[in-house]
């Protein structure tokens, strides 16, 4: 509150002309500033000091007061109504572009991450799964509110926000890598086999881990499921796009338009449209022969084949999200070491600070 205080009364001194300043000479990496000290009325010189130093950063350069702290600062007089006051941007601009280089690029790290979770909550299947989207979308938003922190911590010099910004991003680094492994863990599984005389893959519900089965075959959880695939338009456009068998036939579907929209390949059922077959006189291949229904509101959606073309088409996807989750981990990794590796060496060797700096002759 005491610097608030110090820079609002000093730009107030500017402005009414009774603080004047002298720009002497500008660099690339200092500033010289000669200062009148005649008709200074305060007696306190290192409240005056605040005034000018406050007052030359907003005029000459509108950096926000607890920034030049950053600055190397020395205060010389060579006469007794004057002070010069050099200001090195050396330390300043070699700080200010490191904290701000890696927390803006682990700012850009969060897009890919909410990307990923919006893209996985526009897609029919994910949308009714509900399963990855939302872990998604709040560790980038997470990522993305501690590396703001950090940001702020970095330029202001705020100690705790700068050990909360480590503590927290560590936290989410593991969370992170936890979330890359697991998902790998769960898409590593669920090949498919050839269906007879058909092009595509059919899926078994053993082809895929417990974890994600479970998602699937309680019953209470597929009936939700089912209703929300039902109201999709997924079976119904394939009567639309595909008026001949072969073409039919030929088209490369979803795992889940193969397994939900028309019977097994192996029940034998006689093709008429993607969604209406005439049933053969043996159906009993499977109990999936027996679930088929012609009627457009049931069709396979009971049917194992449905939900192990449901677990194909997530881990299909999940894959793809995958690969981008891991090389968006690498990439935050190196900037958090490049972080940790900059506070820990400014920690052993010091920071340059106006106090250190200062010399009143």
């Amino acid at each position: 509150m005491l610097e608030i205080t110090i820079i609002v009364f000093g730009l107030a001194k500017c402005i009414t002309g009774k603080l004047k300043l002298i720009l002497i000479k500008e660099g690339t990496q200092f500033i010289v500033i000669r200062v009148p000290l005649a008709g200074l009325k305060l007696g306190n010189i290192t409240l005056n000091i605040f005034f000018i130093f406050s007052c030359t950063l907003s005029l000459f350069y509108a950096i926000p007061f607890p920034v030049i702290r950053h600055y190397s600062i020395r205060f010389i007089r060579p006469q007794r109504k004057d002070i010069l006051i050099i200001l090195d941007l050396t330390d300043m601009a070699a700080n200010s572009t490191i904290v701000g280089v890696i927390n803006f690029i682990t700012l850009l790290l969060s897009i890919p991450v909410i990307g990923a979770g919006i893209w996985l909550a526009n897609e029919p299947d994910n949308a009714c799964v509900k399963i990855l989207q939302w872990p998604l979308i709040i560790l980038g938003t997470s990522i993305a509110v501690v590396a703001l922190l950090g940001f702020v911590g970095g330029c202001w010099r705020i100690t705790w926000l700068l050990i909360f910004y480590l503590f927290a991003m560590f936290i989410l680094i593991l969370v992170f890598a936890c979330l890359v492994v697991l998902i790998y863990l769960i898409t590593n599984q669920g090949s498919g086999h050839p269906a007879p005389g058909r092009i595509y893959l059919e899926h078994d519900l053993d082809d895929f881990s417990g974890w994600l089965r479970r998602k699937v075959t309680n019953p209470y959880k597929w009936d939700r499921i089912r209703s929300c695939l039902n109201s999709t338009d997924m079976c119904s456009e394939l009567n639309q796009r595909y008026r001949i068998a072969q073409d039919f036939f030929n088209a490369r579907l979803t795992s889940i338009q193969y397994g939900c929209c028309m019977p097994p390949a192996e029940c034998g059922y006689s093709y008429i449209n993607p969604t209406y077959w005439l049933t053969p006189n043996n159906t009993a291949a499977s109990m999936d022969c027996l679930q088929w229904s012609n009627d457009q509101m049931q069709l396979c959606f009971h049917c194992d084949s449905c939900k192990a073309g449901l677990l194909a088409n997530l881990t299909k996807e999940w894959r793809s999200v995958d690969i981008i989750l891991f090389i968006t981990l690498v990439v935050l990794i190196c900037m958090y070491l490049i972080g940790f590796c900059f506070a820990l060496r400014k920690s052993k060797t010091g920071d340059t600070s106006p106090r250190r700096h200062k010399q009143n002759t």
